[in-house]
């Protein structure tokens, strides 16, 4: 229960509220979900200070420790440029250690301030103090617990996106609007992760205002959705984008 609870937590933005608007008065363009006697709900957040340029992240999807700085992402609606890192891939993994010296993930860089660090819970304190509210969320705050509870969500896909599957490097970062607890949005991340095809994530948890931008960008909002601005394709539906990415990154 502990375990669904923290989940379930990570899912929303920080400062999270819900309203219930007469259908009427809401925009074609703005997202809403649950209609209740002629209303609908509208999400909204309180966001902290918006970075200018997007954090640099190397990581890989199988490591319990990165998806706790994924989850604080979501929750502070961070874009993010990751760079994977699966075993045995021969680009990021390798310059994350040349620029931090030691084989650890996840590693961060900020551009914005030129901080650079390892240890995920040094990162989310980072984070919130930079990005939030200055306060660790209490279910990203419990040390072990949270590691474990980030771990124990893996655990059915466990190996995924871990180890490097032969590819080719595209030569601009794709581009995915997802949120971390989404089964859809995992296992489309799990096949950058493999092919190391470096993505510009954006978060589009619940409460984000990056679900109004993707209804006013396509009609609709659905995630995954991805763009690759090396080859102009622009998709919805994780089974999709899988067989995409496959088809046209990873070599025999």
């Amino acid at each position: 229960m502990a375990m669904l609870m923290c989940i379930a937590f990570k899912s929303t933005l920080s400062r999270y509220k819900v309203s219930l608007i007469p259908e009427a008065e809401i925009p074609n363009n703005r997202y809403s979900f649950i209609q209740v006697a002629g209303r609908k709900l509208i999400e909204s957040s309180n966001l902290g200070p918006r970075p200018e340029r997007p954090i640099e992240i190397y990581e890989f999807e199988g490591c319990p420790f990165c998806r706790k700085v994924r989850e604080i992402v979501s929750v502070l609606d961070l874009d993010v440029l990751y760079y994977p890192c699966p075993k045995g891939g021969p680009n990021f993994r390798p310059k994350a250690i040349q620029l931090g010296g030691k084989k650890q993930f996840p590693y961060m860089v900020d551009p914005n301030t030129g901080v650079s660090m390892y240890e995920s819970d040094d990162i989310i304190k980072y984070l919130v103090d930079k990005y939030g509210d200055g306060k660790v969320p209490l279910m990203l705050s419990l040390g072990f617990f949270t590691t474990l509870t980030a771990g124990l969500a893996m655990i059915g896909r466990a190996g995924k996106g871990s180890t490097y599957k032969k590819s080719r490097l595209p030569e601009k970062p794709l581009e995915l609007w997802a949120y971390e607890p989404s089964p859809y949005c995992k296992i489309v991340r799990e096949v950058l992760v493999e092919l190391e095809l470096p993505h510009l994530y954006h978060s589009t948890a619940r409460g984000s205002p990056k679900r109004d931008q993707l209804v006013q960008r396509t009609g609709i909002f659905q995630a995954p959705y991805l763009e690759d601005p090396n080859t102009g394709i622009k998709m919805f539906e994780s089974a999709e984008i899988i067989d995409y990415l496959r088809n046209t990154y990873a070599l025999a």
